[in-house]
């Protein structure tokens, strides 16, 4: 049902999504987590890395000769657009190779070089932080060692070259595939982009989220000199979002993708079932002299908050639960809960979290908490994180409602309103 505030207006819905990350291709428990899904990686550090039957999936994905040579990124975006896309229905259900399998609760497709859409054009917009991660190391590795590169080495390091595989993997014919990159904000800059061009009538369909396959020797040593990585045991939950200290960031690999369509008031008065609806998306930045750091007060989080709220016509009072960035380290966690008693008040809305599931997966770390989203507000639940820490365990009302917050080295945030109508 479409309420008076929005009888008017047309709609951006969400029509389909895909994820894949440390819980697999499936969505989170709806009971308590059984066990942690952080593993130690070879250079002794917790990290959120794929379970077996991912793992398998993008293994399958790898024995299509065009995608042989792709970055992981680029394969796990894959992974994820195939799920929205066959939620959405936008395919015909033929394959030209392979098969869709079903594991217990995952279902994948396998061998499948596209999925013969029914609907053309379809834009794509993908983020990234810092894209093909792991070819670029080996490029350059080999470049070290023998002073040349393969032919292929730029066009597959190219931050274009994700959302482009991911057009050419749907059967995308005449659409744009555009490429994001604004540190772990990434997937909302897709986002955000995506729902302007449909609002504005450049495009009727998208598929738009964030990937990011990080867990390389480099990568992690990178997070770890910044001082913020967790001193904790992978079987510990080692990421503690507002735990305080010790800081427990854990860098995790991941994507989420999502079918988005433009629906005018009639169509969306039309539908017969309920709709997921994005109904913002909001930026800030803070000009600080850190690029690592953030203020004390989160502006550039309360700027991103208030212009998703002015977007989707909404209070802070409409708002029923928060989907926090809060990455675990104690003065990120900290500034994103001052920026939310600004907009807020004293009372906060149900606070929740996915990284101590996930981990941080940068670039995707948005799109995988958007789904997050989608998920409680689907199910109403969410399992309780086994550690002290301020995030709700139970919704005490129904929740319709929530904003997801994400941000990023450089000084950018962004925030997106999803709604149950």
């Amino acid at each position: 049902m479409i309420n008076s505030r929005t009888e008017a207006e047309a709609v951006t819905v969400i029509r389909g999504r895909g994820r894949v990350s440390a819980l697999g291709l499936a969505l989170p428990p709806s009971g308590a987590a059984p066990a942690s899904p952080f593993t130690t990686h070879p250079t002794g550090v917790p990290v959120a890395t794929l379970p077996a039957p991912a793992e398998a999936a993008v293994a399958e994905l790898r024995r299509h000769p065009s995608y042989r040579q792709l970055d992981r990124t680029v394969l796990l975006a894959l992974l994820a657009a195939r799920q929205a896309t066959a939620q959405a229905g936008w395919g015909n259900g033929e394959m030209v190779s392979g098969e869709l399998v079903s594991d217990g609760q995952e279902r994948h497709l396998t061998n499948s070089p596209t999925h013969q859409l029914t609907v053309s054009p379809l834009a794509v917009s993908i983020g990234s932080s810092r894209g093909a991660t792991g070819r670029l190391e080996e490029f350059h590795a080999g470049f070290l060692a023998e002073g040349s590169v393969p032919v292929a080495a730029s066009p597959l390091t190219t931050l274009g070259n994700v959302a482009s595989w991911v057009a050419y993997d749907a059967g995308q014919h005449g659409g744009a595939a555009l490429s994001h990159s604004s540190t772990c904000s990434s997937a909302f800059q897709a986002l955000g982009n995506a729902r302007a061009w449909l609002k504005a009538g450049m495009a009727t369909r998208f598929l738009a989220g964030g990937t990011e396959a990080p867990l390389t020797d480099f990568t992690l040593a990178q997070m770890r000199a910044i001082g913020i990585y967790s001193p904790l045991a992978a079987a510990d939950w080692p990421c503690r979002p507002g735990a305080g200290r010790p800081s427990s960031f854990v860098l995790g690999e991941g994507a989420a993708v999502f079918a988005l369509e433009q629906l005018s008031a009639a169509q969306a008065a039309a539908e017969t079932g309920p709709l997921l609806v994005l109904a913002g998306v909001g930026f800030g930045f803070e000009a600080i002299g850190s690029k690592t750091g953030l203020s004390p007060d989160g502006q550039h989080f309360q700027q991103a908050m208030r212009e998703a709220l002015a977007q989707a016509s909404l209070t802070p009072a409409d708002i029923d639960a928060v989907v926090l960035h809060s990455p675990g380290t104690p003065a990120g966690d900290a500034a994103e809960r001052a920026a939310l008693r600004a907009v807020f008040g004293p009372a906060l809305p149900a606070l929740l979290s996915n990284k101590w599931l996930v981990g941080h997966t940068l670039g995707a770390s948005a799109a995988l908490s958007l789904d997050f989203a989608c998920h409680v507000l689907e199910t109403q639940q969410w399992p309780p994180a086994p550690f002290t820490t301020d995030l709700a365990t139970a919704a005490d009302k129904p929740i319709r409602r929530i904003l997801v917050n994400a941000a990023g080295f450089g000084g950018n945030a962004a925030s997106a309103v999803v709604e149950l109508r």
